[in-house]
């Protein structure tokens, strides 16, 4: 539009002139493009109604280009890659809290047991809104991972959600940083005489030694079978993945391959000698936080009919990302293969056509049919392809506490009831962890504060389930220590339990 005269002064009036490209123009070329995002950025500096951070616009341009190619590429500042590599080899101060982007919100990927964010009552699935006050909406997930580490004694403030997205419950806990175990290994117990178990945290640098010594001291304990827990599993580095696989394999046996479009990203990863476990029977826990590295290993297990898989299906994300820094500093962490299973399975979900949020909302789903069910394990049994992968014996799912648990639990009160009921608590530490009612003693005064602070409490039989079994480990722990804690969640989880039922059957289920 024009200016024209009102009263002597010029009234101008601010319209958008759109150019139009000429009919049949050529496809630009790359500096044409890199031409096109500097013209944009300089005029939004110069023009812009306010100043310009421009480090941030351009950080916020690298991470969306890249979020374009696919849902696990991403970009890191230095201060972030500094914070990240610290994680990596197990320097960091945290919460023992494991962060996902889920259906476009920051969600718990894993909590670390005994943790401080265990402590406060997070659970796998919460969604964070706010981290010290500030929205964390927009925020990569790996800067927000960073931000939970800090100096020890220093707090963290995080307000949750948890339950449905319509009518959420929100909650806020405050965290204390405290040194955890940073072992990828952070459970080995003996179930029973003769069964062994070792959980696996993650796939950080040795995680290959930390499970060689779990098992030696479960044999050396007089295991002949072994559950290897991968629930909640996030991941990581590729050659410790290679190093867990080979404890329970042959020499030269293939664990995957990495294929992409450049040669060098063209891997095949076998072992180098013969596994010391190679022969112990193995059941392998899985649900829908495995993901990565934890369910390269799984698929391996299952194509060459090493193990029985037993869970949920995974998360369905295998992608090798490699660190490219940035001559101006971060680093761009660039996607540039798919893992590929033994049997030739593409354990990544697809992605294309998806936005991010669909890609998501999709974690741990069926696998895509057009896909599933065309693979072989060595001994020709059918596993499915698609996404993911697929236990070969499905369990239900296990609930979750509810919303208010991590509000008691954050002021302080589930651990004075454990304390109040552990003073009293007579016989030993197997009858409690053995019984058929240890669910029953702390429910009653437990709900009886939770009424005082909350001014009720929702009816639900398998929420007491629940509450009772978390409080009862904290009881068992405080009475007669860690071990007590660890053998009672082992003899009262629902999956391993079932674990137990089908080590009679493996000869049959499992053709050698």
């Amino acid at each position: 539009m024009h200016g024209r005269m009102m009263g002597g002064t010029a009234l101008v009036v601010l319209s958008v002139s759109v150019v139009t490209p000429p009919v049949g123009a050529q496809q630009r070329t790359v500096y044409e493009d890199l031409q096109a995002f500097t013209d944009a950025l300089t005029y939004a500096r110069l023009n812009y109604v306010d100043s310009v951070n421009v480090s941030r616009v351009v950080g916020a341009a690298i991470e969306g280009a890249l979020h374009s190619l696919d849902p696990h590429s991403y970009y890191l500042t230095q201060s972030d890659w500094d914070r990240f590599a610290d994680w990596q080899h197990g320097r960091w101060i945290t919460t023992g809290l494991f962060l996902e982007n889920e259906e476009g919100a920051i969600a718990v990927a894993a909590v670390a047991p005994n943790s401080p964010a265990a402590r406060v009552g997070i659970v796998v699935g919460d969604r964070v809104t706010e981290m010290n006050d500030t929205a964390v909406a927009g925020v990569p997930v790996q800067r927000l991972q960073s931000l939970l580490g800090g100096a020890p004694g220093t707090k963290v403030r995080l307000t949750l959600e948890r339950g449905s997205r319509l009518s959420p419950q929100t909650f806020r806990v405050t965290i204390k940083r405290s040194p955890i175990d940073v072992r990828s290994t952070v459970m080995s117990e003996m179930i029973d005489s003769i069964t062994g178990f070792v959980r696996l945290q993650d796939f950080k640098l040795g995680a290959g030694h930390d499970i060689s010594d779990a098992l030696t001291q479960l044999t050396h304990r007089h295991a002949r079978q072994v559950v290897l827990d991968l629930r909640g599993n996030p991941g990581g580095s590729i050659p410790a993945a290679v190093e867990v696989a080979a404890q329970f394999l042959p020499a030269g046996t293939l664990v995957f391959r990495t294929r992409g479009r450049k040669a060098d990203s063209n891997h095949d990863y076998a072992t180098d000698s013969a596994g010391a476990f190679r022969d112990l029977p193995l059941i392998v826990l899985i649900d829908r936080g495995s993901a990565s590295a934890a369910e390269a290993l799984a698929a391996c297990l299952q194509d060459h009919d090493r193990a029985l898989l037993l869970g949920r299906r995974s998360f369905g994300k295998a992608l090798v990302q490699v660190p490219f820094p940035l001559r101006a500093g971060g680093v761009v962490m660039l996607t540039v293969a798919r893992v590929v299973s033994p049997s030739g399975r593409v354990i990544q979900r697809p992605y294309e056509g998806l936005s991010y949020e669909q890609y998501l909302a999709m974690a741990g789903t069926t696998a895509d049919s057009t896909t599933s069910g065309t693979f072989k394990t060595d001994h020709g049994r059918p596993v499915s392809g698609g996404g993911g992968v697929g236990p070969d014996v499905v369990l239900p799912g296990l609930p979750s506490p509810p919303a208010w648990w991590s509000v008691v639990a954050d002021s302080g009160w589930a651990d004075a009831v454990a304390d109040s009921v552990a003073r009293v608590l007579t016989g030993s530490a197997d009858d409690w962890i053995d019984g058929r009612d240890w669910w029953r003693p702390p429910l009653e005064p437990f709900y009886a504060r939770v009424r005082h602070l909350l001014h009720t409490v929702p009816a639900d039989t398998a929420v007491d389930r629940v509450v009772a079994r978390v409080l009862a480990s904290r009881i068992v722990e405080v009475k007669w220590g860690d071990a007590a804690r660890d053998r009672f969640m082992l003899r009262n989880d629902p999956d391993i339990q079932a674990a137990l039922t089908y080590f009679p059957r493996l000869p049959t289920l499992l053709p050698r």
